[in-house]
């Protein structure tokens, strides 16, 4: 929750690769006071059934910056092995996903709370300011 002095953020991930949301992606918040300074991680969450993060730590007063990072390979990977299992003549031997990580940066202003969606497929991904 936002305050007149702090920023808040919300995120969810949408697999767009079966029009799902993307449960159990871990999810990592830090933050900075400013363009100079350095990353302070806050701790993190991770998705839940609806690919929603309802319990990311709060920002600190002062805070300009903001970093989410998505451990999407691991989904991916969980992903893959459960299809693998369900059809083993598809086997592909090539990587379950081709960004492993995804950080998204982004500014922040006191009072405003952000809300970041991420739409993930393997081989791409999408964020927008939601509402």
């Amino acid at each position: 929750m936002s305050t007149s002095s702090t920023a808040s953020v919300s995120t969810h991930i949408l697999d767009t690769s079966v029009g799902r949301p993307a449960e159990g992606v871990a999810v990592q918040l830090s933050a900075r006071p400013g363009r100079e300074a350095d990353w302070q991680a806050l701790g993190g969450s991770a998705t839940d059934a609806d690919g929603r993060c309802k319990d990311l730590p709060a920002l600190p007063e002062g805070t300009t910056h903001v970093r989410l990072d998505f451990a999407v390979e691991p989904y991916f990977e969980k992903k893959q092995a459960d299809a693998q299992q369900d059809a083993p003549a598809n086997r592909d031997s090539g990587p379950a996903v081709f960004f492993p990580e995804v950080a998204i940066t982004f500014a922040v202003v006191p009072g405003e709370h952000y809300h970041v969606p991420l739409l993930l497929n393997p081989f791409g991904y999408s964020v927008y300011r939601g509402s």
